[in-house]
């Protein structure tokens, strides 16, 4: 069911366009928006890649204007990288436009099974956010 289900989700948020970012371009713009003021290093961490890769990408994403770079304060050697006004507006428009998009399917539901999916999914961000944060699902709040 789950793989349907992350199947299904993608087919739905597919019918909102990306462009002009790759996955792995938005995936540094979600990053950003959450490590505001990253070094280069930390973010090649966070995705797992090469310094090389890491850097054409947000190489891609300061010429679209969607990301930002700065010398630390600390050591003038070392970028932060923080998104742009561009950069945050570009990931709020895909965020109504793939809203949209759920929304009308869930315009389909029953109203019943909408509140039994917005109780399990609310059940779901609060284990998978205590998972993230190294937290027992009691410790956390249940709100995401």
């Amino acid at each position: 069911m789950t793989t349907t289900a992350v199947e299904l989700l993608e087919v739905v948020w597919g019918r909102t366009s990306t462009a002009p970012t790759s996955a792995s371009q938005l995936r540094v713009l979600h990053i950003l928006e959450h490590h505001d003021g990253v070094n280069l290093r930390t973010l090649t961490e966070l995705l797992a890649s090469t310094p090389p890769s890491t850097s054409r990408l947000c190489d891609r994403l300061q010429a679209a204007g969607f990301v930002e770079r700065e010398a630390s304060p600390q050591d003038r050697r070392e970028v932060r990288l923080r998104l742009s006004s561009r950069g945050r507006a570009f990931l709020a428009d895909l965020r109504t436009r793939r809203e949209r998009e759920l929304r009308r399917v869930l315009a389909d539901m029953p109203a019943a099974e909408r509140t039994a999916l917005l109780e399990g999914l609310e059940s779901f961000c609060a284990a998978a956010a205590a998972q993230i944060h190294g937290e027992t699902p009691d410790s956390g709040s249940r709100t995401a």
